[in-house]
């Protein structure tokens, strides 16, 4: 790097003006730091909060697929759970919340469309939490991370990321 360039920048702060949270009705854990993250950036700009589900239908078997009574049921459970975020959300202090639900592909579902009817500056998804070691990010984020057109921030819960051992 051109030490000229480095000695001369100066750092700028970097503003959001629109903010997604990508809620995984799967994954309470990983969504709920996620979930938290946003709201504080949410509400420390004074920005709007768009709160993104997708009901996956990957996840249903080809008769429950076809049966109406399943899809409006779990459709039921996707808004009902949607609608517990933007009330939590408003109790923290945003003011303009956004429930946002679509259907199939989660990651793809978000980027594609999403993304593009809210137009957020930045995405926030969680991580998936595993025991072990190596810490991976689920395949949504993933896909999310790669595709999206702005900016995407990963929350991992607090509680899976490894605390380094001090030597004494």
């Amino acid at each position: 790097m051109d030490q000229e360039q480095l000695a001369a920048f100066e750092v700028s702060t970097r503003h959001f003006n629109r903010i997604m949270i990508a809620i995984d009705d799967d994954d309470f854990i990983s969504s709920r730091f996620a979930f938290d993250y946003a709201c504080t950036v949410a509400k420390i700009y004074s920005i709007p909060l768009a709160i993104a589900s997708v009901l996956e239908t990957g996840d249903l078997n080809v008769f429950q697929s076809l049966d109406p009574d399943v899809l409006s049921e779990r459709r039921n459970e996707i808004a009902k759970d949607l609608n517990v975020y933007v009330e939590k959300a408003k109790k923290a202090g945003i003011l303009d919340v956004v429930p946002m639900i679509g259907e199939g592909k989660p990651g793809r579902v978000v980027v594609e469309q999403m993304i593009p009817q809210f137009k957020p500056d930045l995405v926030v998804v969680g991580s998936e939490t595993h025991s072990g070691a190596r810490k991976t990010i689920g395949s949504v984020a993933a896909h999310i991370t790669r595709f999206s057109p702005c900016s995407v921030i990963v929350v991992r819960d607090p509680a899976s990321v490894p605390v380094p051992k001090t030597e004494n």
